[in-house]
């Protein structure tokens, strides 16, 4: 649990963590949009060396981005078995029983673990690189628009800050809990199938509590300190848009474009 790092944020002074919340959240949607474009692997690379810019100039190393990556392994691993032989395109490259592997699988294959990493890196950059608050701020200026037809720009961003900022807290709530119950005997990874739910249940009813609880004391907390989401509200930090945003901006978009652009021809 200690691997998770989507969520935490690293008070460094680089110049990503200058940068306007604003221009970091429009700027991961372009990129989150590209992604999905099939450019190829060169498109993907050209993406990546991005990615890796943005990093350095972010002072945060390389095994952080690496730990955030880890809860995934699992995952990328199972979705990665079902399509090498869920996929049929291509050329027959070998079998293992009644189970071929495609070519065409295996580089549809790689373009999804491709952006499985890309996804999870963006979006550890921005948590590492922008403070809760600032986040909040920016997602509330982007949602503004959506007042005039009703949309709660203020509570939607409030939620997704709080959500987001929760979400190391319950991860070390978590492995508080496993110490807890290893230390009376449960044992997580060892057993039969009907253990390992038992094991599971026995980690999952405290942790529901106790978040249930979090979110209680901190309603109270909110509520006592006169929080009122329908009341006009005054701004100790204002955002302020510079140059170097428009031009980081500009640079995301034209990369982004010809990425595009490099699927469609």
């Amino acid at each position: 649990m200690g691997n998770m790092t989507l969520g935490k944020y690293l008070p460094f002074d680089s110049f990503i963590h200058r940068l306007d919340p604003r221009m970091k959240i429009v700027s991961l949607l372009f990129l989150l949009i590209s992604v999905f474009f099939d450019a190829g692997f060169i498109g993907y690379g050209i993406i990546g060396l991005f990615v890796c810019l943005v990093v350095v100039l972010s002072k945060i190393k390389i095994t952080y981005i690496l730990k955030s990556l880890k809860p995934m392994i699992f995952m990328m691993s199972f979705l990665m078995i079902l399509n090498v032989f869920m996929i049929q395109k291509g050329a027959v490259l070998f079998s293992i029983g009644p189970l071929s592997v495609y070519s065409g699988g295996l580089i549809q294959t790689a373009y999804i673990l491709i952006r499985l990493v890309l996804i999870v890196a963006l979006t550890t950059v921005l948590t590492a690189t922008t403070k809760p608050l600032d986040l909040t701020l920016g997602l509330e200026h982007l949602f503004n628009p959506l007042r005039k037809i009703g949309f709660p720009a203020h509570e939607v961003s409030m939620m997704i800050s709080i959500a987001l900022r929760f979400i190391p807290t319950l991860l070390e709530e978590t492995e508080r809990i496993m110490k807890a119950q290893a230390s009376r005997g449960v044992d997580f990874k060892e057993g039969s199938l009907k253990d390992k739910v038992k094991a599971i249940v026995s980690l999952i009813v405290p942790l529901f509590i106790s978040a249930f609880q979090r979110a209680e004391d901190l309603a109270n907390a909110m509520e006592s300190r006169g929080y009122n989401p329908d009341g006009k509200r005054t701004k100790y930090k204002v955002l302020k848009w510079r140059l170097s945003d428009t031009l980081s901006l500009l640079t995301t978009v034209v990369m982004c474009v010809g990425i595009i652009v490099m699927s469609v021809i």
